[in-house]
């Protein structure tokens, strides 16, 4: 089963009409995007969007052959005429199927968004889902007999979707998944794609055939990746956005509750905010159990306070007793951390602070301190497939 993308963009496509944002800015050639829509096995059109007709002509296929359009979300792009010669479009009702002459089989999916999904298997038994933008599938209860061979979704606007289908095995490691319904809210070219492989999705410009079931581009997701950066650089929001389409995540609080610190106190309830609603959280400084374990993808908030939990308990502090022994034992904490990571099955996604780049800090145990969050911050690196530098909300790939 062959699909053509004529189109991946967000309803109003990209760049958007009159937008003057960075982002429609830079979406220029291959990255600019029309209204998505599919054309699968040149008998099915997943969405009827202005043009249609000639993109797929620029594509090299002919609408000619569609059998059926389907509309998967009230329009409200540009308006759209219906080419001579194509069906009427319609609209499955939630959970009915649709069984077309040329072998396709076509079932809709409630959706907990306006809208419909579509999964569609083809005459030899591919199967792929397509979701329409702002939507996420609903009532997903049981796990799944089997994974999509593609799913095409917007990852972008709803990556707890892709956590929903992952939950449920209806995403697979070998699951093509590719983002539709694009929009500005990230700036196209390699920041899409960064953020897009962290996911295990992918982008395709207007106009590409994929053949469903072929995964050989499918991006392998880094398994440990070490987020980096200076204060309110935004380096926790980067590190909690490379695990958001993914259930079940456990999250690593290390700076303890700290009660009666009405600031500290704001801030972890503004992360916590922040997070999907079927993450959980622990609070400890034990990282090296939770290594060594199996289970969900563990973030790791932070490493920085993980080390002064490390130092006071060495007695770093005091130069005797750092010299009589308390070095040596946070290097032996260090390296059995590290070695964990090294052997760890579980994703991790580790955030630090980035502090050897500021002013030398005037105090001996502040000297010592930058000192050894280096160290540390580069053992930790050393065992990762993916290290980034944030800076002013910028991430910049140091590694992978």
């Amino acid at each position: 089963m062959d699909v053509t993308l004529l189109g991946t963009g967000a309803p109003a496509g990209l760049p958007r009409p009159h937008c003057p944002c960075a982002a429609c800015a830079a979406a220029l050639g291959a990255d600019a995007r029309a209204a998505t829509a599919l054309l699968v096995d040149e008998a099915l059109l997943l969405d009827l969007t202005p043009g249609a007709a000639f993109a797929a002509a620029r594509a090299g296929h002919s609408l000619g052959g569609v059998r059926q359009v389907l509309l998967s979300h009230p329009h409200d792009g540009p308006a759209v005429e219906v080419p001579a010669g194509l069906p009427q479009p319609g609209r499955v009702p939630d959970g009915r199927e649709l069984t077309l002459l040329t072998g396709h089989r076509v079932r809709a999916v409630a959706l907990d968004a306006p809208g419909t999904g579509y999964a569609v298997t083809g005459p030899v038994g591919q199967r792929l889902l397509y979701l329409p933008p702002g939507g996420a599938p609903a009532g997903l209860e049981e796990a799944s007999a089997e994974a999509y061979d593609m799913v095409l979704a917007d990852v972008v606007g709803r990556p707890d979707a892709l956590a929903k289908l992952r939950a449920v095995g209806s995403v697979g490691p070998t699951t093509d998944v590719v983002a539709v319904h694009l929009d500005h809210d990230v700036p196209p070219g390699a920041e899409l794609r960064r953020r897009l492989a962290a996911a295990g999705a992918r982008a395709v410009p207007d106009g590409t055939t994929l053949t469903v079931g072929a995964y050989e581009d499918v991006p392998d997701v880094p398994r440990r990746t070490l987020v980096l950066g200076g204060a309110r650089s935004g380096k926790s929001v980067e590190a909690e956005r490379r695990l958001e389409s993914f259930p079940e995540v456990l999250y690593v609080a290390t700076g303890g509750s700290r009660g009666g610190d009405a600031e500290w106190a704001a801030r972890v309830a503004a992360h916590r905010d922040r997070r999907p609603g079927s993450w959980r959280t622990t609070e400890t400084c034990d990282l090296v159990p939770l290594l060594e374990q199996d289970g969900p993808p563990l973030l790791v908030d932070c490493l920085s306070l993980w080390l002064t939990d490390a130092m006071d308990s060495v007695g770093a502090w005091d130069d005797a007793q750092w010299a009589d022994g308390g070095e040596r034992a946070l290097r032996e904490r260090v390296t059995r951390l590290t070695d964990a990571l090294r052997s760890t099955r579980r994703t991790v996604v580790a955030v630090s602070n980035e502090v050897g780049s500021g002013i030398v800090p005037a105090t001996a145990s502040g000297r010592r301190y930058r000192d050894e969050l280096g160290r540390l911050n580069a053992a930790f690196a050393q065992e990762c497939e993916q290290v980034l530098l944030v800076v002013a909300g910028q991430a910049l790939v140091l590694r992978g």
